[in-house]
């Protein structure tokens, strides 16, 4: 005789109550209920997971972000909306109306092929020097908490050199009159090098 009929012999003359073997049932059957509403919950993050990567990726990986720029010598709250090679931002001013400027562009890799501007280029576009052409015919040039009247300081050609220094650091500012501007931190740019 073996070992597993010895024990079949041995424990057939024992026999469970029926509350028991109730008991045991009901626990097969919500063991196996616990096992499918867990794959089923599983499945429902998973689920969820993958259509918000779905509606980021139809976003087309659009960036929004709150900013603080200086606009007009003031610092301000802002949002930037970044669409590819696309930006907005949106701002309110002192008096509480809401102003949105935009712009866009691209960069050229090494290769000659273009690319969207990064999130760091559009910000440092956008901490650039301001030049303001108010309607009392002044000029101005607005940089970080710094406003400056240029008004005066064109000369014949209409063309104006301006000192900017600020942060420790010193940027060198040539605007033609109604006609754009360059700087660079390491000295003038000749006006017939841009525009």
């Amino acid at each position: 005789m073996t070992n597993k009929q010895r024990y079949q012999q041995t424990f057939s003359v024992l026999h469970a109550s029926e509350s028991s073997l109730l008991e045991v049932t009901k626990m097969k059957k919500a063991t196996k209920r616990y096992i499918p509403r867990l794959a089923a919950v599983c499945a429902a993050v998973i689920l969820v997971m993958g259509l918000a990567t779905v509606a980021y990726a139809q976003d087309m990986g659009g960036i929004q972000r709150k900013i603080q720029l200086w606009i007009h010598g003031d610092q301000t709250d802002a949002i930037l909306d970044i669409r590819g090679s696309e930006y907005s931002v949106t701002y309110q001013d002192g008096q509480g109306q809401s102003h949105e400027i935009g712009g866009g562009g691209v960069a050229f890799n090494p290769d000659g092929s273009e690319r969207p501007l990064t999130e760091a280029e559009i910000l440092e576009h956008l901490d650039a020097p301001d030049v303001v052409y108010r309607k009392d015919g002044t000029v101005w040039v607005y940089y970080r908490g710094q406003a400056t009247e240029i008004t005066d300081r064109f000369d014949e050609d209409g063309v104006c050199y301006v000192q900017i220094n600020a942060n420790d650091a010193t940027l060198y500012l040539t605007v033609k009159y109604d006609n754009g501007y360059a700087y660079s931190p390491s000295g003038y740019i000749q006006p017939e090098e841009f525009n």
